[in-house]
């Protein structure tokens, strides 16, 4: 069985449901939120679990809306407040602490990678005034102290981002770490329309094959929770599809019938390192981005960044 690359936990679980393999020590979950927001958990319960789905034990809470890629503010508004939900869901208890670090992490050069920068530029950052002049700045006693950080990406900083994000934990003492990134998803069809959250952390540029330093409770020090949208679909993975999708088309026609016959002996391990094969040594590196992602992106930013403001921020829940 090939490794699906893919960040999202639930497209790995329904890999192995797809394969007829159960996998032990994870549970899924779903329900139906406001409109057509479908909301699905995966809990890796046990190492066994983990080693497995190929991701750390946690809560992964996935999000979908197809119809996240319009401008409608409403909708999206939806989004924002199912995402507040989640999140606090996940921190617990530990909502009620004061302190916040917000870390963009992505390079803001590059348009599908550039989502956590967009988000902490939409956030309402607090921490300097209520230090300068107390929560009463906002109006209210409860407003957290929110601050952001764009560590930027390795190339241009010559530092691991977990290496900058460490520091400034150390310095600023936050009681728990918010990460958002841009994903790399399995499927197309969930290319900037879906949502994780998950309480384990991230390790940046996994889903591309560039796999940094983890940022995780382990490595910061305080509890990490993790926000990602996929941005971006492994070109391999696009062929892949298609192919699939043109046997099935050929076994319906009887000029083609005998070719399909025989590509359908390969299983999909098998068709995927044939794609890989054909696809290099140029393009089996290739990622696949859909052409309005500078909207998108931005959109999802605005997005994700209300959703945590509700949260965080008193006056906006």
């Amino acid at each position: 069985m090939y490794q699906v690359r893919t960040d999202l936990a639930l497209e790995a679980k329904e890999k192995f449901e797809e394969d007829h393999v159960e996998v032990k020590g994870v549970r899924l979950e779903k329900e139906k939120a406001a409109g057509d927001i479908e909301i699905t958990k995966v809990v890796i319960e046990t190492e066994n679990g983990a080693k497995t789905m190929g991701k750390p034990r946690g809560i992964y809470v996935t999000l979908e809306a197809p119809n996240m890629i319009e401008e409608d503010e409403d909708y999206h508004r939806e989004i924002s407040v199912q995402l507040s939900k989640v999140v606090r869901e996940l921190l617990g208890e530990k909502k009620e602490k004061d302190s916040i670090l917000v870390v963009g992490l992505g390079n803001r050069e590059v348009t599908p990678d550039a989502l956590g920068p967009h988000v902490v530029d939409n956030m309402m950052i607090t921490r300097h005034i209520i230090r300068e002049f107390g929560s009463y700045a906002f109006g209210k006693d409860k407003t957290k102290k929110i601050s952001g950080i764009v560590p930027g990406v390795m190339a241009q900083t010559g530092m691991e981002s977990e290496e900058i994000i460490r520091g400034v934990v150390e310095q600023t003492h936050p009681d728990y770490v918010i990460v958002v990134d841009a994903l790399a998803a399995r499927s197309t069809k969930r290319l900037n329309r879906t949502i994780q959250i998950t309480d384990t952390g991230i390790n940046p540029g996994s889903g591309v094959g560039n796999r940094r330093h983890a940022i995780n409770r382990e490595s910061m020090g305080v509890p990490v929770i993790a926000i990602g949208v996929p941005t971006v679909v492994d070109a391999a993975t696009i062929v892949t599809d298609t192919m699939s999708d043109l046997i099935a088309a050929m076994a319906e026609s009887s000029h083609l019938s005998g070719i399909s016959d025989s590509l359908k002996t390969l299983n999909e391990m098998e068709k995927y390192e044939l794609i890989r094969e054909l696809l290099s040594p140029h393009l089996n590196a290739f990622f696949v981005t859909p052409k309005d992602i500078d909207e998108a992106v931005k959109r999802l930013g605005y997005t994700i960044s209300e959703g945590l403001n509700m949260t965080f921020l008193e006056n906006h829940a």
